[in-house]
């Protein structure tokens, strides 16, 4: 049976080494196979053409970084079939991002790679180039064959119905005018931009439990302790976004002089953020505990932080600094929780001073009905959920568009977006032209920072002159991506939203 061709990793290796000591010559192919296709199964066969043996390494499923939904296939099935081409010696499943440990342990002789990858330029990962010195590195080099090519992306889009017919008429619409190279380039653009985050240090923590059901005194639901993790959240979370893009990037933000958490904010920070911090005496920095079921399901939160204004020192060596550097930077990202870190005083030096002024005023547990958006008399961008503009507009019922449309004149903001979960976004311009997209996740594992990744993402992409359109796609791709990550635990890298938005436009 095609099964008994499948092997671990460390078997794939010692095949190799069987091979070899009969004098034989070993090739090795990797990749997702997603779709088996006609492509790939002349691309193996060519592979088996140039050596005694083909071996495959098969990408397990929580290493393909093709976006929400993939694989449609899960790695076994993968595995089986290309198993059951009779070229295929042996297959294994790789639970790493690249081949690289695979070339290391397997040594092939060959790598056999798509014609596609011959120019390491167009590798959007790179990972090509690390892949090409670990084969040669063990005395072997890579082969390219020139098949006939396909894409599973594209045909799994076609006719697998991968998508909703929502989102399928919306990106059949957006590429015919925007294609996908066209858009990773001006995204890989913003690298450029020296932008600036203000905001909160917040440290996330996510404790870990089962339920036991009710206790046998009371009305009290009671579960079992597991396990917790800690993230790096706030205006950490919002700047390691932006650091994916945007190669120049400050953190100003305030920690308390005791309970800092600074050691782990440092250490989470990406080593290319240049971090300004404001430390009080009169306060911790935040941690908000979320008690968390097995569905990452919220069932109980606890704020640690003191939301009274800062200490009026603090602040106005705060406003001194704004003051002196707004004008340094393209752009400014106000992710504004409205714990008591940004003071009025704070918000007017924004206001005047920020070239681009990119702002949301988030409604959460320990602010609602006291933090609004209209506490910013000017923006440039405002990016808020459906709640958060309702509650600045006072008004439960009326037309999102009309509203969105009245606080952009109220705060002469150029761009207004709405974030509305699984109905989508949209985004309105200066002439309240309306610009819609569905939701383009296909699976939630956690919703917490996905508006902060839409807010870094969007935000550098109209401050840099990107329109409103494609501003929107990439913010909204960018949270697709997003919620598939729990907490924030890790930004949304660029090379995954690059490769996530090839294949929305395949």
């Amino acid at each position: 049976m095609s099964t008994e061709k499948i092997v671990s990793i460390e078997q794939l290796a010692q095949r190799a080494v069987e091979l070899k000591a009969q004098g034989k010559t070993v090739a090795l192919c990797h990749g997702t196979f997603d779709l088996l296709h006609i492509g790939h199964i002349r691309h193996l066969q060519s592979g088996a053409r140039q050596a005694d043996a083909l071996l495959v390494s098969v990408t397990a499923d929580e290493y393909v970084n093709k976006g929400p939904g993939r694989p449609v296939f899960n790695q076994y099935l993968r595995a089986e079939n290309i198993a059951a081409l009779a070229c295929v010696d042996s297959v294994a499943i790789n639970h790493a991002i690249t081949a690289v440990e695979v070339l290391d342990q397997v040594k092939p002789d060959l790598y056999v790679k798509g014609s596609d990858y011959k120019s390491t330029s167009d590798d959007l990962t790179g990972n090509i180039q690390h892949e090409k010195d670990a084969v040669e590195r063990h005395g072997g080099k890579i082969y390219f064959t020139d098949e006939l090519t396909s894409s599973s992306t594209r045909l799994l889009n076609e006719y697998f119905e991968v998508f909703s017919p929502e989102i399928s008429a919306y990106l059949d619409q957006f590429k015919d005018s925007v294609g996908a190279n066209e858009i990773i380039d001006k995204l890989k653009g913003l690298s450029g931009l020296n932008v600036l985050v203000v905001g909160e240090a917040i440290v996330d923590e996510y404790h870990y439990t089962s339920p036991l059901g009710q206790t046998g005194k009371g009305n009290v639901f009671s579960v079992k302790y597991n396990d917790y993790e800690r993230f790096a959240g706030g205006a950490i979370a919002v700047a390691n976004h932006v650091a994916e893009f945007a190669h120049n990037v400050t953190l100003l933000s305030g920690l308390g002089a005791t309970k800092s958490h600074e050691d782990f904010i440092r250490t989470n920070l990406n080593p290319a953020i240049d971090p300004v911090f404001f430390f009080s005496q009169d306060r911790p920095t935040i941690v908000k505990r979320r008690y968390v079921d097995a569905d990452i399901a919220k069932l109980f939160e606890v704020y640690f932080y003191n939301d009274a204004p800062l200490p009026e020192e603090t602040n106005r060596k705060i406003v001194v600094w704004l003051d002196k550097h707004l004008r340094d930077y393209d752009v400014v990202i106000v992710p504004d929780f409205g714990n008591g870190f940004i003071s009025n005083q704070m918000v007017a030096a924004l206001s005047k001073g920020a070239k681009y002024l990119a702002v949301n005023a988030q409604v959460n547990s320990g602010n609602r009905g006291y933090h609004l958006i209209t506490r910013y008399p000017n923006a440039d961008f405002l990016s808020l959920n459906e709640p958060e503009l309702r509650l600045a507009s006072h008004d439960r019922g009326g037309a999102i568009e009309e509203l969105a449309g009245q606080l952009a004149d109220k705060l002469s903001a150029k761009h207004v977006a709405i974030t509305r979960g699984t109905k989508g976004a949209l985004m309105l311009d200066q002439a309240k032209t309306a610009y819609k997209i569905p939701a383009l996740s296909s699976k939630v594992v956690d919703r917490i920072g996905a508006g902060d990744a839409f807010l870094s993402v969007a935000g550098l992409c109209l401050g840099a002159g990107l329109s409103p359109e494609q501003a929107l796609f990439a913010g909204s791709a960018a949270a697709a991506l997003d919620v598939q990550i729990v907490c924030n635990r890790e930004p949304v890298r660029a090379v995954a939203l690059f490769k996530y938005i090839t294949t929305l436009l395949k």
